[in-house]
């Protein structure tokens, strides 16, 4: 997703402030692993495991990661029907280099100019733009590190911020939102397409879990078609919308993490758990990007194909997760019980975050809205077993139509 010419730009426009490090780093092409590529049943190339980060301290600019080379070792024989839909549909999908480019371009003009009153400020993508999650169609997150001896007070940092962007001549449309996190929401100026910004501040452990999200993302060839389909799915069947009280993107993929942690065969394992000291949640910021370079290649004895996989989550939410007893957690691979605790309390659905232990599913708070995810969850995976066809579930080629207009 990452070309090595938008990494020299960057680097070569970002201030040397030692501060935290952009969310991207300088790594190698990992080496090729052909027994986790039989692991995958796909004829058509993914991306193999980024596991190598230098140090902060190799020049005076922040690290800017970078993906891995792409893997061509994918195992020709299986090619059952539903894992090449799957495949089809995040290869049309995935980021491309072009729309990271784009988000580059726009953060480092953002952070010159954001310099200009907040001359320590540090401006970093984060999430989906950046964990490898991310598809054409994704919405770009900025978190904007202020450090000092005093904590900012984010709503007024944003309002500040939405008075200078409004001057800018690149930017438009900025919409100052009050949530639990607050966000300034914005768009590009003279873009015929809806891609949108949202800049938070000081929201640290979204840098945390970018770097965290990515380990897995890259743990295994099947990870990112799986959490890309189901977001997919989830979006077409309206049950991917925080702010209207369903699934958070995130949550999803956490949701997705967990299922492949708790298979009798695990597609993946707990990284938090496995290698505590790389993802160290106390970890100073500048150190968080190399964390993963201390983990050794995972290799699963899963065999299972895409489609299996796919149709083994909806199976396991709808007959097997009990949503009123247990609390999912990808930190420790399993699902713990909930408990009489303010956090997880009736709750109806309930995903911790990785890093700050707190529920990310805490949108969906009407009981409608989880019953229709509940419904949604039986109905896929019943129309699904039947048919072993994605178009029975996601018109998929519409979704991929759609996706290639971008850019």
């Amino acid at each position: 997703e990452f070309s090595p010419h938008v990494v020299k730009r960057q680097r070569a426009n970002t201030s040397s402030h030692h501060s935290v490090g952009p969310t991207l780093i300088h790594s190698p092409p990992p080496h090729h692993r052909p027994d986790r590529a039989a692991a995958e049943p796909s004829r058509l190339s993914l991306t193999g495991f980024d596991h190598s980060y230098p140090g902060p301290n190799l020049d005076s600019h922040p690290q800017v990661p970078i993906v891995p080379e792409r893997s061509s070792s994918l195992h020709p024989s299986a090619t059952d029907k539903l894992s090449c839909q799957m495949v089809e549909l995040f290869e049309a999908c995935q980021q491309q280099p072009s729309d990271l480019e784009r988000k580059e371009v726009c953060r480092t003009r953002l952070q010159q100019d954001i310099q200009q009153v907040f001359s320590s400020a540090r401006l970093y993508l984060t999430g989906s733009s950046m964990n490898g999650l991310g598809c054409r169609s994704s919405d770009a997150d900025m978190c904007l590190v202020i450090k000092g001896n005093k904590k900012p007070d984010a709503i007024r940092v944003l309002a500040c911020l939405q008075r200078l962007f409004r001057k800018l001549s690149y930017v438009e449309r900025t919409q100052l939102i009050r949530a639990k996190v607050p966000i300034l929401r914005f768009r590009e100026k003279g873009r015929w397409d809806d891609l949108e910004f949202d800049l938070n501040v000081n929201n640290t452990v979204g840098i945390r879990n970018t770097f965290l999200l990515r380990s897995y993302a890259y743990a295994d060839l099947r990870v990112r078609p799986m959490i890309l389909v189901i977001k997919k799915w989830a979006r077409h069947n309206q049950i991917n919308d925080a702010s209207k009280g369903t699934l958070s993107s995130y949550t999803l993929a956490l949701m997705v993490l967990h299922y492949l942690q708790t298979l009798g065969e695990p597609v993946l394992p707990s990284l938090q758990r496995d290698y505590p000291e790389s993802f160290n949640p106390l970890m100073d910021l500048d150190v968080v990007p190399e964390g993963p370079k201390h983990i050794p290649p995972y290799v699963s004895r899963n065999k299972s194909s895409l489609g299996e996989l796919l149709l083994g989550f909806l199976k396991y939410y709808a007959t097997q997760f009990r949503w009123d007893k247990q609390v999912i957690s990808i930190r420790e691979a399993r699902a713990f019980p909930k408990s009489n605790s303010q956090e997880w309390h009736n709750k109806f659905i309930c995903v911790e975050e990785p890093f700050e232990r707190n529920n990310v599913a805490r949108a969906v708070h009407e009981k409608i809205k989880f019953d229709a995810i509940k419904a949604q969850f039986a109905e896929s995976c019943r129309i699904l077993h039947e048919r072993k066809d994605l178009n029975s579930i996601l018109p998929f080629r519409a979704v991929m139509i759609k996706e290639s207009s971008r850019g």
